[in-house]
């Protein structure tokens, strides 16, 4: 899946975000007139000028000279309302946008097939969710502030200075067009600056996230010259893409100002001119001059909100992107209450990419309810792929898989998944307490009772009751404060207090001690009883009693028989068996 496939014009972007804005648009509207009111008073105090200079100063008129001050109150606590309202009214539908966008974010995260993720990595996939989605707030915020307020300043300024003398106008009004035209070429430029700054902050995001989480590795291997150097060259692109936006913005609107200041320069010329001073009293002169003054402001604004603007619809293209991908297919319409465990493969095929050929090939067999079925082959042999197919992690390339008797694709997600129960070597344990990790995806409270009971069946409840804080011990990142065999219990308590009828143990003790195994051995034979189990196996005399042992090579069955059998076959299960045999002596010697 290619989160840059679906690309949207500038224009599509801003109409889709402000679809989000719709249901707020009360709000958005009382802004949008706030900023209004905020343009007159820009207006007025220009306007005011005249009165003031004409009134006050030529015609020394009395009652002019008294109402100038209050006026001028009037003035500033419009502005100061109003200011009030479009800073609070924008930021309040900003932030409720930027909530809905990462809800919808997150929903469509979880949502995803497991194909997505093997393409993506979390560091990217966090910036789009924090700073991208940042980017947006910015453009829907301060952009959209500047953008309407200063565009209603400026027009409402360029209406006074008309009504005052339309010909000196003229000369302003000439300077729009090359205006308009420089910042159409300056914006395509901050769009595409934009987005290589995202890229390049995902891979920031992606090398700090997998330093933090293999921390102990790096130290191990003695990595840190490494990883600072694979550092530095993502933060040395990040700094030169935005140093590249820095130029762009310091060079644009030094030019664009010139511009102004160029057609409000011609103004003051002519305007002196003493025929033109004939024609003008002091105060409109006053009035606009200080009007073309005060109009530098909301341009010099307007052409530093440029990027930021063009960086909010960049991120929202992504952000857009993102949620335009598909989520996992659930076309299936049938339910099971609580499955028998009885597990067909007939014929399956399976390929990650079809360019870099199958990994699995035409594999059948049968797990009948209650049996637990071992499968056994070198690394890369497609066990992991094998068992990840019966919950519909990725889609069959050809054949079938029967659950009771019923086609996989025909059931429902979440019906098939709330038959299985999975208990991986790669223990998951999140930032929680004992307790919400043992129960965590069950759907009613559970008791303390029924937490113990499991832990205690799972052989953790000895260490659990040790601890100070027993079942409300929080257990740290993916239960870093925990030993491997702590871990590895608390995962096996979670599969047992599901109850799940179908069980999938990938390697669940290949990175365990003989000490450690010997309890979650007798934990994991607990949590078989009376389950359908496929078991992934790298220590083979775990699976000793396996009701079925089948031996896989680069994605092929080549042999199946118990270990009794395949012992007295000796062939590739046995000489597997006998070189672990060896393996053993060694060790204890």
């Amino acid at each position: 899946m290619n989160l840059e496939s679906n690309q949207m014009t500038a224009k599509q972007v801003y109409q889709r975000l402000l679809s989000y804005v719709k249901p707020y648009w009360m709000a958005f509207m009382a802004a949008i007139i706030a900023m209004a009111a905020f343009a007159g008073t820009e207006v007025g105090l220009a306007a005011l000028m005249k009165p003031l200079m004409d009134g006050s100063f030529v015609e020394r008129d009395a009652e002019t000279i008294k109402l100038i001050p209050f006026m001028l109150i009037g003035l500033f606590l419009i502005r100061g309302v109003a200011n009030f309202i479009t800073s609070y009214g924008l930021g309040w539908v900003a932030r409720n946008v930027i909530k809905n966008l990462r809800a919808e974010m997150f929903e469509r995260l979880i949502t995803l097939p497991a194909s997505f993720y093997d393409q993506s990595t979390s560091g990217q996939l966090m910036s789009k969710l924090l700073y991208d989605v940042e980017q947006v707030a910015n453009a829907t915020t301060e952009a959209v502030l500047t953008l309407i307020r200063d565009s209603l300043t400026i027009l409402g300024l360029l209406a006074w200075m008309i009504y005052l003398n339309g010909m000196l106008s003229l000369i302003i009004l000439l300077t729009v067009p090359i205006i308009g035209f420089l910042v159409f070429n300056i914006s395509s430029r901050f769009r595409r600056i934009s987005k290589t700054i995202q890229d390049s902050m995902g891979d920031v995001g992606h090398i700090s996230n997998e330093v933090i989480e293999g921390q102990r590795e790096v130290k191990t291997f003695g990595s840190h010259q490494y990883e600072i150097q694979r550092f530095e060259k993502a933060n040395q692109k990040n700094r030169q893409q935005r140093m590249k936006k820095i130029t762009t913005d310091a060079i644009s609107q030094p030019v664009i100002q010139l511009i102004t200041v160029l057609g409000l320069s011609g103004v003051i010329y002519l305007a002196t001119q003493p025929d033109m001073l004939e024609k003008i009293s002091v105060g409109s002169f006053i009035s606009f001059v200080t009007a073309m003054f005060m109009i530098l402001t909301p341009i010099k604004r307007l052409t530093k909100i440029n990027s930021k603007l063009q960086a909010g619809i960049a991120a929202a293209q992504s952000i857009f992107n993102l949620l335009d991908l598909p989520a996992e297919q659930d076309t299936g319409t049938k339910t099971i209450n609580r499955s028998k465990g009885d597990i067909q493969y007939k014929q399956v095929s399976f390929s990650y990419n079809t360019d870099k050929g199958s990994v699995l090939s035409d594999v059948s067999f049968h797990a009948k309810p209650g049996q637990t079925i071992a499968f056994v082959g070198h690394s890369g042999s497609g066990k992991t792929s094998l068992v990840s197919l019966l919950a519909r992690f990725y889609p069959l390339t050809t054949g079938t898989i029967l659950v009771d008797g019923v086609d996989i694709d025909e059931l429902k997600l979440d019906s098939l998944r709330e038959q299985i129960s999975l208990v991986n070597q790669q223990v998951i344990l999140f930032n929680d307490t004992i307790a919400n990790n043992i129960t965590y995806g069950q759907k009613s409270h559970v008791s303390n009772e029924k937490i113990i009971e499991a832990a205690k069946a799972a052989h953790a409840w000895e260490f659990i009751e040790r601890l100070p804080d027993g079942l409300a011990t929080q257990v740290g990142q993916n239960g870093v404060l925990l030993s491997g065999g702590q871990r590895q219990r608390l995962a096996i308590a979670r599969a047992l207090l599901r109850d799940a009828p179908i069980l999938i143990l990938d390697e669940a003790t290949a990175s365990l001690d003989s000490e450690a195994e010997r309890h979650i051995q007798s934990a994991l034979e607990a949590l078989m009883t009376q389950r359908t189990t496929l078991v992934i196996a790298h220590r083979l005399s775990t699976i000793e009693k396996a009701d079925q042992i089948i031996v896989m090579h680069d994605g092929h069955i080549i042999e199946t028989g118990t270990h009794t059998e395949l012992i007295a076959k000796g062939q590739h299960y046995a000489e597997l068996h006998r070189l672990q045999f060896q393996e053993k002596i060694t060790e204890a010697q």
